[in-house]
């Protein structure tokens, strides 16, 4: 459990007299039921006086005595203790790091004392959601956007796109900011539609007196997970093959849960079949070309279906070949006219 989703936990339990469900609970600290289920035994074993029943009637307490008090509290600080998921240096891009680090320190520095011998979470927890070899912030600073968004009001962004050679001003309804892997992103409606926009390609924007027009119902975690989950789930299009198995670790690495691993005897049948230092892999892309994500791993891959991806990635290894191809020693020299 992260020291964010830990205090985001308690000051759920914290802040309602009556039982909540886990599945109200899992909304509010954005997980799943399960590990919300799992992150309330550790608080009990770590002696929370957390009181869980189950069935139609039950839900989750936090008694009387229960470590975490915010009675100290600025609003600031409890309006940051609310924030799961973001690391001191997230916070410092939205200019909020000093309210979040003493909001920290007050409910640990009382959690230390309740609880005696154990150490609290902060001195042996630490996040960094920073994707490796990361090469530092780009773009538009959160902290400069935060206060428009938190106005409520439309925006008119200019935004480039990857496939565009110059930006275009747009108008949106934006539901609020998202840190996913080391970036970050305006989340909005367009013409009642959920987009991200990557902060790195925003290079300008203009408040507007209109207030937002969101879609009825639909919070800043609903777009986000209608966002993430149609982005990460979309595919067109399955590419299988056989890769030798040393480096089926390293594919789970780089291609993420785009990517299938096929323990033996499970998976499609595949002609050949794998050998004994094979395992078969099924990746799913959204379109043909996405078949150069699987170029790192040269002759010790080999793509069994489809024939068409098989062909493209012919394709582009003769490219490769051809841009290293040495020159002919005959030709050297030769005038070029």
């Amino acid at each position: 459990m992260t020291p964010d989703r830990f205090f985001a936990l308690l000051l759920a339990l914290q802040t309602r007299r009556d039982p909540v469900t886990t599945t109200d609970l899992a909304a509010e600290t954005g997980v799943s039921v399960r590990t919300v289920l799992r992150d309330l035994r550790w608080l009990q074993d770590a002696g929370f006086p957390v009181l869980v029943e189950r069935g139609r009637w039950g839900g989750v307490t936090l008694l009387p005595g229960g470590a975490l008090d915010t009675a100290r509290l600025t609003p600031a600080e409890r309006d940051q203790l609310a924030l799961h998921g973001l690391d001191d240096r997230q916070r410092h891009q939205l200019g909020a790091a000093a309210d979040g680090r003493r909001a920290r320190e007050k409910v640990a520095a009382r959690a230390a004392g309740a609880a005696g011998p154990p150490l609290p979470l902060s001195a042996v927890v630490t996040t960094d959601s920073r994707p490796w070899f990361w090469s530092g912030a780009q773009g538009l600073e959160p902290s400069a956007l935060v206060g428009d968004v938190r106005r409520g009001v439309r925006l008119r962004i200019r935004y480039r796109r990857a496939a565009e050679a110059a930006p275009a001003w747009q108008l949106v309804d934006p539901y609020g900011l998202l840190a996913k892997a080391g970036r970050w992103y305006l989340v909005a409606d367009r013409s009642g539609t959920p987009r991200l926009y990557s902060l790195e390609r925003l290079t300008d924007w203009r408040p507007t007196a209109a207030p937002r027009r969101l879609r009825p119902g639909i919070s800043l975690a609903d777009a986000v997970a209608e966002l993430t989950t149609g982005w990460e789930t979309s595919a067109d299009l399955r590419i299988h093959g056989l890769l030798a198995a040393r480096h089926a670790e390293r594919a789970q690495r780089i291609l993420g849960s785009r990517v299938t691993v096929h323990r033996p005897g499970e998976g499609p049948a595949l002609s050949p079949a794998p050998g004994p230092d094979q395992v078969a892999l099924t990746l799913s892309c959204r379109n043909l070309e996405e078949v150069r994500q699987l170029l790192p791993f040269g002759a010790d891959l080999l793509i069994t279906d489809p024939p068409e991806a098989r062909t493209r990635l012919r394709e582009l290894a003769a490219e490769v070949v051809g841009q290293y191809a040495e020159p002919d020693p005959a030709n050297e020299g030769a005038d070029p006219s």
